[in-house]
């Protein structure tokens, strides 16, 4: 559904030493009917990758398509068109504050020209998706940031588009409201079909809702994969930042053999080290975790002590990796 080759966005400045680079280089295809998250920490590059999208930022270098529709090689007008298949809602929710709920729905169909009566039998469609249906004739002033948001929702779909974008759309809500906007995304995704990108610097909303993620740093896109497979084995120093936000410095920790053991997707229930220890009569000590249950499975990792003995490490280690949904290797320094 989106295909970026090769996007680079560089701003200009008064000298070329002022310049700033904010995307580098980014390639990345997005299936149809995915929700893919873009993450990284502020100043990556994130909300200026993903109006490249929509090319409210046109990009320095590269291209963009689409469904199929080089959107770089487009004139204005044509552009135009075009965006109306992308749809993008925004972390302070953009409403008209004069407007009723049914009359923000129902704005850009009116700037499409559509019928006011064919307008707002959509809008109260749409209303009644984002479980709003008896707030059409309230004004945003009396709606919490989850029913705004809610609202925001409903009138980038009136134009039934083919991709939504989402730019850090819950950063300004409360962990509550985050959780039932993210619940309603995925509700939509699953009854349209529709594209979702999800911006954020929140790796609870990327394990929340998306199926796969890429990880910006300095505007450079520098790992993608399958949630579950970046949650248990990031490859990247940023990766393991944002994975491990706290980081784990090893000469911290005690002087015996420390390994990593990380789990990607067994289930979230097996008692790893009491099994360990009741199987083969071997303790360790659990020096640090950082797992989390997704859907029953087991996803994240956990640094583990050995015993001074070879013997009883060598135990633990072929026990181990004779686990499934396992892998365990020598710790390094996950500080990032």
């Amino acid at each position: 559904m989106i295909q970026l080759e090769h996007i680079t966005k560089t701003f200009s400045g008064q000298s070329p030493e002022s310049q700033v680079h904010a995307v580098r280089d980014v390639s990345l295809h997005i299936a149809p009917g995915e929700i893919f998250g873009i993450i990284g920490y502020s100043g990556a590059g994130k909300s200026t990758l993903v109006r490249c999208i929509n090319l409210l930022e046109r990009p320095t270098s590269g291209k963009v398509t689409v469904d199929g529709v080089e959107l770089t090689a487009l004139s204005e007008r044509e552009l135009r068109a075009q965006r109306k298949k992308i749809a993008m809602i925004f972390q302070q929710f953009n409403l008209l504050m004069q407007r009723t709920c049914l009359d923000n729905v129902c704005f850009p169909l009116e700037i499409a020209g559509v019928k006011r009566e064919a307008a707002r039998k959509r809008g109260r469609e749409l209303l009644e998706l984002v479980e709003l249906a008896d707030k059409a004739g309230a004004y945003p002033a009396q709606l919490s940031g989850g029913q705004k948001q809610r609202v925001a929702i409903a009138r980038a779909l009136a134009s039934d588009p083919k991709v939504l974008l989402c730019d850090e759309a819950t950063s300004a809500l409360d962990p509550q409201s985050t959780r039932a906007i993210l619940r309603l995304i995925q509700k939509i995704n699953r009854e349209t079909g529709i594209t979702v990108v999800i911006i954020t610097h929140e790796m609870a909303v990327v394990e929340e809702i998306c199926q796969r993620v890429g990880i910006l740093d300095s505007g450079s896109l520098v790992e993608t994969g399958r949630v579950e497979d970046i949650f248990s084995n990031p490859q990247t120093d940023a990766g393991r930042r944002l994975v491990y936000p706290d980081g784990v410095l090893l000469e911290e920790l005690p002087a015996e053999r420390v390994i990593r053991v990380a789990f990607d997707g067994g289930s979230a229930y097996e008692p790893l080290v009491a099994s360990l220890a009741i199987d083969c009569g071997v303790k360790v000590n659990i020096l640090g975790a950082d797992t989390r249950n997704i859907d029953g499975k087991a996803f994240g990792t956990m640094l583990l002590g050995l015993p001074q003995d070879p013997a009883e490490a060598a135990r633990a280690m072929a026990y181990l990796r004779g686990q499934p949904n396992v892998t365990v290797e020598e710790a390094r320094d996950y500080h990032g």
